[in-house]
């Protein structure tokens, strides 16, 4: 059996996975916080539209009005 304190590389090894780990964890909840305190944004914004009306009639010629 070889000792535990001899093994540098491997306390090395799982310190960087616990940091990393703990990195992740910590961005995950700030990211979570900070979506709950926004509001909510529309994806795409309202513009105003035109709109065009064509009315044919069998008895007169063909009109149209742009509002």
């Amino acid at each position: 059996m070889s000792n535990w304190t001899s093994l540098w590389y491997v306390w090395l090894i799982l310190l960087t996975v616990f940091m990393l780990l703990l990195c992740g964890i910590t961005a995950s909840c700030m990211k979570l916080c900070c979506r709950k305190k926004r509001p909510p944004v529309q994806p795409f914004p309202r513009h105003p539209c035109d709109l065009t009306v064509v009315a044919i009639d069998s008895d007169s010629t063909a009109h149209s009005t742009v509002t």
